[in-house]
């Protein structure tokens, strides 16, 4: 796996914003595809996550538009239908009701986007409702395929669940320190939060019993404070401390938990912290392990597709992309695969296209193997993070990949009876 990832620790806030392997696609009657864009526009997470994931939608569906993508996506429009793009602000509370009217007054044809876990958690049921064409992009809670909507028809998420997230970083933790004897975690007090820590926790202790949970701190979501939490971190004394943070929570904590020598007297893991490379640099300690969900911004491929949107992206923005921009990437990378497939730009032709599809994304190859063919599964990569002064760049070192088959659990079997039943089923090399 190449680690391209290297950015100046200088840059600014993230500014606003080949042949197909399918048949060629057939033009539609309607010229225009609408796509509902839901993503962070203000608030914490926008900077962060929003922001470049309502950026990386641009470079994608011009690109598509132009038909200048390389393959397997170098036909112009889904379904040879121009997208039409709406974007609202995920950071609302009516959630809901603007999901309504991206449906009822806008007409879109499919949505995609959504970074929160607790969005997600409420927009699944009115995807389903609506029978309206949606893909999540990110929000990682597995509850939303085991729990919430466990017979999807119209909804999607194009990329895996956080028990990703957390196998792939309990195995890196133990691959890298044989002699764990103690953990801790800091995670938000939701979904996504106690979903990461009980699947790492639960991880450490099904691969290595005699390890010991030290401290558990829930802090609510977007406290932004975390004196408290940091405080019983450090009079625990674990070996490692796991968290799931992201966005502006996660800088916080950062810079509070290194400003008290936290990082210094624990190992951290961050399972979603590739975001703050760019806007933190030099003030992420060195050693730290960044996990960027799944083959994303540092970790991704070297591969023609991902190379090309790396350089859009940055030729546009100044910036490289980050996790967040790979993922809506892929969600609508996903929409174009299925379109591509069904040679149609009708909803309900790209979504049985789409349902258990295996398509190309810039962060590698991506199979909707899940959920009865809704829910993808991706391998991951965990490193550690290096700041070079010199140069002012931060970059990744140390890093080992963990395939779908070791990090995601097999058709039919829950996240949490997955662990607990000791990985049944993992193919790990």
């Amino acid at each position: 796996m190449k680690t391209k990832y290297s950015l100046m620790a200088s840059a600014a806030l993230s500014a606003l914003v080949g042949t197909s392997a399918f048949a060629p696609a057939v033009q539609a009657d309607d010229a225009t595809f609408k796509i509902g864009v839901v993503t962070f526009l203000s608030g914490g997470a926008s900077g962060p996550f929003g922001i470049p994931g309502r950026n990386a939608a641009e470079v994608v569906i011009e690109a598509i538009n132009a038909g200048t993508m390389p393959a397997p996506y170098d036909t112009a429009g889904i379904g040879g239908a121009m997208i039409e793009q709406v974007v609202i602000d995920e950071n609302s509370k009516q959630k809901v009701a603007d999901y309504q009217k991206l449906v009822d007054k806008d007409e879109v044809d499919a949505v995609v986007g959504y970074a929160s876990s607790g969005s997600c958690k409420a927009i699944a049921p009115e995807a389903e409702k609506l029978k309206q064409l949606t893909v999540f992009a990110i929000c990682g809670t597995p509850q939303i395929f085991e729990e919430i909507v466990t017979e999807p028809e119209y909804l999607f998420r194009s990329m895996s669940h956080a028990t990703m997230d957390n196998v792939g970083a309990a195995r890196y933790v133990l691959d890298t320190t044989p002699e764990l004897k103690t953990i801790g975690g800091i995670n938000q007090n939701y979904a996504w939060g106690q979903d990461s820590w009980r699947d790492f926790s639960e991880t450490i202790a099904a691969l290595k019993s005699s390890v010991e949970v030290d401290s558990e701190q829930f802090p609510k979501i977007f406290a932004g404070q975390y004196g408290s939490e940091i405080s019983a971190l450090l009079s625990a004394k674990v070996d490692v401390v796991h968290s799931s943070f992201w966005g502006g929570d996660l800088e916080a904590m950062i810079i509070q938990g290194a400003g008290r020598g936290l990082f210094d007297r624990s190992q951290m893991v961050l399972t979603s912290s590739d975001t703050a490379i760019p806007r933190l640099g030099a003030q992420i300690p060195n050693g730290t392990i960044i996990g960027a969900r799944g083959f994303n911004g540092p970790y991704a491929p070297d591969t023609e597709l991902a190379n090309w949107f790396e350089q859009a992206y940055f030729d546009r923005f100044g910036v490289a992309p980050v996790s967040p921009s790979y993922q809506m990437a892929q969600s609508i990378m996903a929409l174009k695969a299925a379109a591509d497939k069904a040679q149609s730009s009708d909803p309900d032709a790209i979504r049985a296209a789409l349902a258990g599809l295996t398509f190309e994304s810039a962060s590698g190859e991506v199979s909707m193997s899940l959920s009865d063919g809704h829910q993808a599964a991706t391998g991951i990569a965990y490193g550690t993070y290096e700041f070079d002064a010199s140069t002012g760049k931060g970059s990744v070192k140390n890093v080992r990949s963990y395939a779908a088959g070791c990090v995601n659990p097999p058709v039919g079997v829950t996240s949490g009876e997955w662990i607990k039943g000791g990985f049944d089923g993992a193919t790990c090399e």
